[in-house]
């Protein structure tokens, strides 16, 4: 049976917010404190948060030839870990406009991997990492035609993304052996290995 939490947004007390930095992303440092699981309420906690925008992810799926197409891109969170700091990943963007999360995706899918989406099926929407970021993902996967691999990007955002092309058995095998590095990636190939077959009649 699920749960709800035992709290809400009103058993936190934001005592102060501080702005520490503002660029491409925002850095805030939060004073506060929430009730507790025993009862009464918590000493103060200071924490910092890491403010993105919201973000939409897609996994490109050909149910014709049972293909996937990931995008493989430079990644400077990942440059100290290890052997690579280019990861495959799902096509993505950030929610940087009044536009729907469908719509983000649709138009990424075309800057990014140059393929025309013609339907979305949501699969999850989660905080990405709720400890310390504020980001919240919208991750979908989308019916397309993978044709041909190439690179793409746009120049102005200094993207430089390639697009892969793999059957389906093949990127499954890479998610076990390991070689599978970002957890929205990891994420939409799970799900992807459970609805395989029913999109594979559905869409075909």
């Amino acid at each position: 049976m699920a749960r709800q939490p035992t709290f809400g947004r009103g058993d936190v007390e934001v005592q102060e917010q501080q702005l520490l930095y503002r660029g491409f992303y925002t850095m805030r440092r939060l004073r506060l404190r929430h009730r507790l699981f025993r009862g009464g309420w918590g000493q103060p906690l200071e924490r910092e948060l890491f403010v993105r925008p919201d973000a939409v992810g897609l996994l490109p799926y050909d149910a014709g030839r049972d293909a996937v197409g990931l995008v493989e891109q430079f990644r400077v969170g990942a440059l100290e870990q290890g052997d690579s700091p280019w990861l495959l990943e799902l096509v993505a963007g950030l929610i940087d406009s009044d536009e729907a999360p469908e719509q983000i995706a649709r138009r990424e899918a075309v800057e990014e991997a140059g393929l025309e989406v013609t339907a979305l099926e949501p699969v999850y929407r989660y905080f990405s990492s709720p400890g310390g970021s504020d980001e919240y993902f919208h991750l979908y996967c989308a019916r397309v035609e993978l044709e041909q691999e190439g690179v793409f990007g746009l120049a102005e955002e200094s993207e430089d993304i390639r697009l892969h092309i793999l059957p389906a058995e093949a990127a499954l095998a890479l998610l076990e052996q390991g070689r599978i590095h970002n957890a929205h990636t990891v994420i939409a190939l799970l799900w992807l290995q459970r609805e395989r077959e029913r999109l594979r009649e559905q869409w075909r």
